[in-house]
């Protein structure tokens, strides 16, 4: 339903809402101006959301600088999505044991619209601290788990998605080419696991599998990030791929509950 025609709809709640997605990891804290910029909206609608979001606490505000940034009323929100989200729950104690049996980092990643998200992250000890971080999301397109849960969608559901989903450069060998990752993602479906290169960090290989449910379509899937400096293809399939699968097949059948 198209936002004008819905009756329930409220804007002022809606532009609140564009006002706190404008922070992000490169935007980690905002003025007014700079608020404005990124949102689209005027600069006294963004003082007065602004105001009412810090008195609300959810924002907070430097004394100083007068920029805003994200309160830890956020972190109250994932803590309240964690307990609503069944399948992080049921999927940690399983993942935990795969990465202390493969010892890389292990990454569980949800379908979120056009992108894959991830819910839960177990790091390595060479990890990076943006790796650590749950929330991140990714074009599905472009990543092995979300092409791993694109396989198990029906011919038509898949072909859409390849034709009209977004796709974003994130390094220079990242495929941009929708025919190359029709042809990955359909080759992934044959295989039952997806694996891809260079596509969010040169030198970085992810494998995943998918988790699927019920009616054997996934919405999320089981992933791994590994060095090409390290791992080859082969060394991956040989030794971190059967332990994927088994942790993919372990948490699929008790996952009846996905989200969307």
């Amino acid at each position: 339903m198209e936002k004008k025609k819905n009756t329930l709809y409220v804007g002022s709640l809606a532009k609140g809402l564009r006002l706190l997605r404008a922070f992000d990891e490169s935007h980690t804290e905002l003025s007014l101006v700079e608020l404005s910029a990124r949102t689209g909206l005027d600069k006294s609608a963004v003082q007065r959301l602004t105001n009412t979001l810090h008195i609300e606490g959810m924002l907070d505000k430097d004394p100083a600088t007068r920029r805003f940034r994200p309160s830890h009323a956020w972190l109250e929100l994932a803590y309240a999505y964690y307990w609503s989200d069944q399948l992080v729950g049921q999927a940690i104690p399983k993942l935990i044991d795969l990465s202390q049996e493969i010892g890389e980092t292990v990454n569980l990643a949800e379908l979120s619209g056009d992108h894959i998200i991830y819910v839960s992250r177990l790091p390595c000890q060479r990890t990076y601290f943006a790796a650590t971080v749950v929330g991140r999301r990714l074009p599905a397109l472009s990543t092995s788990a979300g092409r791993a849960i694109l396989s198990t969608f029906s011919p038509e559901d898949r072909a859409e998605a390849i034709d009209t989903w977004s796709l974003k450069p994130f390094t220079a060998r990242t495929t941009l080419d929708r025919e190359v990752i029709r042809r990955n993602i359909n080759e992934t479906a044959q295989q039952g696991f997806a694996i891809s290169s260079d596509q969010m960090i040169l030198s970085e290989i992810g494998v995943a599998c998918p988790i699927t449910g019920p009616d054997g379509r996934a919405l999320a899937a089981v992933q791994c990030s590994v060095s090409a400096h390290t791992w080859t293809r082969a060394r991956i399939e040989a030794e971190i791929l059967p332990a994927l699968q088994d942790t993919a097949n372990a948490i699929s059948p008790s996952s009846h509950v996905h989200r969307r």
